[in-house]
């Protein structure tokens, strides 16, 4: 494990590191010790050649802090207030700490609908990369005081998730309060959970290791952050869990030190738009495919064409994203649909031959064409 480990960081040039609420915080506030370490590490491996992004939690305990209330906020418009006056705040707490280096910080606020967008995508990652070239460290944080559930990211471990594969990062550390993963909650197991250093393959035995139980200012809990974990590797970046806290944690992972639970990156990954087809983009319905049709999109590599489609559900326009389900209702592709929902109901089961027939056009052969579908790893483990 250490030479895989020495591998992935002799090749790793860009990095997104993303910091938990569990660790930034502490007595309800920032922990403005952490974000100096964070600073003095990254500034000292910065000069090694590597290029570092943050995202970063921490604006509405920020905002807490600063109001002084210590009970949990009671509404989306009370957390959204919070993080308004925090996020200032948090802000000059990594401007002061980065700029003891000479080193200078710039601030990104997002919201899903940010990435949802392809070309507001393509913007996003081009003032990542400009940021980038400066030797600027990006701070991204979710865009809290406009968010609703709509254009969640839904924690910031999603959001890092995303951030990697547009900053084609080469390694994704996020930093908690664990050492890493556990086969089972070490907080209440009464000393037998067994610590797991690396992880080959994110399997279902994996992924029941883990717990949605969150610190009481963060979101996610370790289950949102193998499912992080578990959308990098797809994409071929490896990830890291490691524990903030621990000065100097950076500098170990830098060194080769078996330090947190690194996750492998698939050796067959996605290519950055069927990333963001199969992990940015929400479903707006579901078309159920017949077996024939399964195994082609799955074993072939095919496009979905009309003559594979039993049933469609959800009302979907041209160009939006519809999953791909077996008769068995799993979930075995994501695409962008090149019908609508009414005219792909009339065209169902038939040749691609009687499309012209029934709609009186036929603007393309493919309900969705290959190019534009992300297949997920549930179906290729089941197509073999």
């Amino acid at each position: 494990m250490a030479q895989e480990r020495t591998e992935i960081v002799k090749k790793t040039r860009r990095v997104l590191v993303k910091v938990g609420s569990g660790v930034l915080t502490k007595n309800g506030g920032v922990d403005q010790k952490i974000i100096a370490n964070l600073a003095s590490e990254i500034a000292s491996l910065s000069e090694r050649g590597l290029q570092f992004v943050i995202v970063s939690s921490g604006a509405i305990a920020s905002g807490k802090s600063r109001l002084g209330v210590t009970g949990p906020l009671k509404s989306l418009p009370q957390k959204q207030a919070a993080a308004a006056i925090g996020q200032g705040l948090l802000m000059e707490v990594y401007s002061k700490a980065f700029g003891k280096h000479g080193m200078v910080v710039a601030q990104m606020l997002l919201t899903m609908s940010d990435l949802v967008d392809r070309q507001r995508y393509l913007n996003t990652r081009n003032t990542l990369s400009a940021l980038m070239e400066w030797k600027i460290i990006p701070i991204i944080n979710e865009n809290d005081t406009v968010s609703v559930d709509e254009i969640k990211f839904g924690d910031n471990d999603t959001l890092a998730s995303m951030m990697a594969n547009i900053m084609e990062a080469n390694l994704l550390i996020n930093l908690t309060n664990t050492e890493g993963l556990y086969d089972r909650n070490p907080r209440s197991s009464s000393g037998k959970a067994k610590f797991i250093p690396l992880v080959r393959e994110i399997t279902d035995e994996i992924e029941s290791f883990t717990s949605a139980d969150a610190d009481p200012l963060g979101t996610g809990g370790m289950k949102s952050k193998v499912m992080a974990a578990r959308k990098v590797t797809a994409f071929g970046i490896p990830c890291i869990i490691a524990p903030g806290k621990r000065k100097g944690v950076l500098k170990e992972i830098f060194d080769g030190k078996e330090t947190g639970t690194l996750f492998l990156p698939m050796k067959t990954h996605m290519t950055s738009r069927k990333y963001w087809i199969a992990f940015t983009l929400r479903s707006r319905g579901k078309i159920i495919l017949d077996d024939g049709a399964v195994g082609a999109v799955v074993d072939k590599g095919k496009s979905l064409l009309p003559s594979g489609v039993i049933k469609v559900e959800g009302d979907f326009a041209v160009g939006d994203p519809v999953s791909c389900l077996d008769s068995m209702g799993v979930i075995i592709a994501k695409g962008l649909v090149n019908y609508s929902s009414s005219d792909l109901d009339k065209i169902k089961g038939l040749k691609t031959s009687k499309i012209e027939q029934v709609l009186g056009t036929k603007p393309y052969d493919e309900v969705i064409h290959r190019d534009n579908m992300a297949v997920s790893r549930q179906a290729k483990k089941q197509g073999g």
